[in-house]
């Protein structure tokens, strides 16, 4: 056995005790990677303007009068308030290395600069005391990520990393 194949298997080895389905996945489809021809950048970026740009027209109908009569009976939730140790434990929970959104922190670095939670759970409190998100919290970054040889799968997107942390209180399951 050569020293990268037991590279590989150490690797594999690694992924399993941690990840399974990772490892799994890709012993199914291995990562390519820089595979193939770039994808044409002015395509991509009408793809996504495409999606983005164009506004967009809800349909007011008569169902939310049924779904609002429906939700008529529904108690109301008790206030919620964000505290220092929910802000803690959800930078906690959060994974490391990830690509950074707009606000350019990754997870690592908050879960370092713990001095930022105080501060955190006030933001939160006021953001959700307000009913509303800062356009931060909901504006993602596209990463052009090759899926296959093909390199034709547009991308993938990344949310603020402070966005995460704020959902992980509001629904910790």
């Amino acid at each position: 056995m050569g020293k990268a194949e037991r590279s590989t298997r150490f690797s594999q080895n690694r992924l399993f005790q941690s990840d399974q389905k990772r490892l799994y996945e890709s012993l199914e489809r291995p990562m390519v990677s820089g595979m193939g021809p770039a994808p044409n950048q002015a395509d991509t970026v009408a793809f996504w303007r495409g999606l983005w740009s164009e506004p967009v027209n809800h349909s007011e109908g008569p169902w939310t009068e049924v779904v609002a009569s429906q939700c008529a009976s529904i108690t109301p939730m008790d206030p919620v308030i964000i505290t220092l140790d929910d802000v803690a434990e959800a930078v906690r929970r959060a994974p490391n290395w990830k690509s950074p959104g707009l606000d350019g922190l990754r997870h690592d670095w908050l879960k370092g600069f713990v001095v930022c939670h105080t501060v955190l759970a006030r933001q939160f409190q006021e953001a959700l005391n307000q009913k509303s998100l800062p356009s931060l919290f909901t504006t993602g970054v596209i990463h052009l990520v090759p899926k296959d040889q093909g390199t034709t799968d547009q991308a993938n997107t990344a949310t603020s990393r402070v966005y995460r942390p704020y959902t992980r209180h509001l629904h910790p399951f």
